[in-house]
């Protein structure tokens, strides 16, 4: 049986969905890639989405397009927030994935103050 967590993980675009403290859900569109069994994520530094992940880890991933319709049935999962440390190197492996968009993505992280400035590395496992 095929694991429902690597399939979505796999697809080109993910829709993750947060949770506030009241239990509203925030949906976004991310890119992300698939490391083992884990799905690594990078995002502006104090986004919505980290804020919410530190108050409710609980998230929710699902196949998507680039807009953020849903293609597919959300899948649970539980979502950190990684240190500072590992900034560089989950925003370097989700460019190998998405080096198609790296002409705009690594100049506009620089120009905003560097990657390790403006963005944040969120890790993504099976619940």
């Amino acid at each position: 049986m095929a694991d429902p967590f690597a399939d979505v993980a796999k697809a080109k675009y993910i829709r993750l969905t947060t949770f506030t403290k009241d239990g509203r859900p925030k949906p976004t569109t991310v890119w992300g890639a698939l490391e083992g069994d884990r799905l690594l994520i990078a995002t502006d530094e104090g986004s919505w989405k980290t804020k919410r992940i530190n108050n409710t880890p609980l998230v929710t991933i699902q196949k998507s397009t680039a807009l953020g319709k849903p293609k597919g049935e959300p899948v649970e999962a539980v979502a950190r927030n990684l240190p500072k440390s590992e900034k560089r190197r989950v925003f370097e492996t989700v460019t190998k994935r998405y080096w198609w968009h790296a002409w705009w993505w690594v100049p506009q992280a620089i120009l905003r103050g560097g990657i390790d400035k403006v963005h944040a590395a969120i890790e993504v496992t099976a619940a």
